[in-house]
């Protein structure tokens, strides 16, 4: 298995767990939105602040995984 192989290989297992994790943090955040927002009801307006703040967080960890693996795929440090 040759480097560029190697690389194909890292570049599919960065993506899949950027989109995996992403996807899952988004549900359990939106699933603790919701039950908080049930137990009270005049908060909403300041869970909903700070869960956008951390939808953008989760989504940053996402990009510069994404840029990574650009990085590997059309700039290989490795090669």
């Amino acid at each position: 298995m040759g480097i560029e192989t190697a690389t194909l290989f890292a570049v599919a297992i960065i993506l899949a767990t950027a989109a995996l994790s992403t996807a899952l943090a988004f549900a359990l955040m939106g699933g603790k939105f919701l039950e908080a927002t049930a137990r009270q009801p005049e908060m909403a307006a300041q869970l909903q602040t700070k869960m956008f703040i951390l939808a953008g967080l989760i989504d940053a960890i996402a990009m510069i995984g994404v840029g990574i693996a650009l990085l590997l795929l059309f700039a290989n440090p490795f090669a």
